[in-house]
């Protein structure tokens, strides 16, 4: 198969997004704005002296519970998976994000105010091409419970099949999902599908004093009998999520990923790591053929 690289792409003018950060309950702002070709995705703490950078990059990752996180030096920035989403699945290789709070806004939960920032703000197209991370073996990571696994690619682009395993006694259950990722699929079935939880985590992290300026409405909390004092998008919104979290995770490697991805109950930890390791494959592949 042959994989055609694409233009580098950014926004045509700066765009903002406000609201409130789930885990902090602090106000935020931040500011999309257009970067220059081969910059990448730079989240900018604006509120820190020096106005320190932080690059969308697996290397700059920590472990957080639940949530993708991202550090260089002293500063950091969290929940940025949603607004990764958006950008990677909408082809913005090249931003700047200026951020007044070490959180992203939570908004509803899903990736859907950040889409609609993107096109009130327009696409611009570069002179320089997209790098390409393309899955040449298998790679399969996790055990028999939780596991994620990267093949070829059999169709062009990023195909992602993932399956969210509750259990059969759970309003959340088992639910299935495999798409092929583009700008309109995005758009138009994964955007708007929301952050969910059981309601013995909600009430968990609020005897933590997390998530205190959260509302119902502003993600999914699920008891016994479903979700509470809100109405599914999807009948399987849930796994949807997790698809739209993959992709988040995934544009950690900093170029377009070409496979088809499996998972099984995967969240950020096992995600980011599979990007990681087929990065550290591209650069043996690499350096095998520069060595030849």
């Amino acid at each position: 198969m042959i994989h055609t690289q694409r233009q580098q792409r950014t926004l045509a003018q700066p765009v903002a997004v406000a609201g409130v950060g789930y885990w902090s309950g602090q106000d935020v702002r931040v500011e999309l704005r257009p970067a220059p070709p081969s910059t990448g995705i730079l989240f900018v703490r604006a509120d820190l002296p020096g106005a320190p950078k932080i690059p969308a990059l697996v290397a700059h990752r920590i472990e957080v519970p639940r949530r993708t996180t991202l550090t260089r030096s002293k500063a950091s920035v969290e929940m940025v998976e949603h607004v990764l989403a958006a950008l990677a699945a909408l082809q913005i290789d090249n931003c700047e994000l200026w951020v007044d709070r070490p959180e992203m806004p939570g908004l509803d939960g899903s990736s859907q105010a950040f889409v609609e920032a993107i096109d009130r703000a327009g696409i611009q197209t570069q002179n320089a091409l997209r790098d390409q991370l393309i899955v040449r073996d298998v790679t399969r990571l996790g055990d028999d419970s939780v596991w994620i696994e990267a093949r070829p690619a059999t169709a062009p682009g990023l195909t992602v099949r993932y399956r969210l395993d509750y259990g059969p006694d759970n309003p959340i259950g088992r639910q299935t999902c495999q798409l092929t990722i583009t700008p309109s699929v995005f758009r138009e079935q994964l955007a708007s599908c929301r952050t969910f939880m059981l309601k013995r985590e909600a009430d968990w992290l609020l005897e933590q004093g997390l998530g205190r300026r959260a509302s119902l409405s502003d993600l999914l909390v699920f008891d016994d009998l479903g979700p509470i004092d809100n109405e599914l998008r999807f009948p399987d919104e849930c796994v949807r999520h997790k698809v739209l979290d993959l992709i988040g995770d995934l544009s950690l490697a900093g170029c377009d990923v070409v496979g088809h991805f499996i998972a099984h109950r995967s969240g950020h930890r096992l995600n980011a790591e599979m990007a990681k390791a087929l990065l550290t494959e591209a650069e043996k592949v690499c350096g095998r053929r520069k060595s030849a």
